[in-house]
């Protein structure tokens, strides 16, 4: 299950889906084909992203294919 200390990496292994989605959010978590350092809550809050809408997206994520 994915989680607000998911690694990128481990997020992109786990959901391949999960970069498409979150570039559309304006999330990039792939750079040169490697996965960026950090966690979801991290990423998320980088962009601008409040606590209830990083809980969102975590939902999303995990109803991913």
């Amino acid at each position: 299950m994915i989680d607000k200390n998911t690694t990128i990496e481990e997020l992109v292994n786990i959901k391949p889906s999960s970069v498409d989605f979150l570039r559309k959010k304006g999330i990039v978590c792939v750079k040169c084909g490697e996965p960026i350092w950090g966690t979801v809550f991290e990423v998320c809050k980088e962009k601008g992203f409040s606590d209830e809408e990083i809980e969102n997206i975590i939902k999303e994520l995990n109803n991913l294919p």
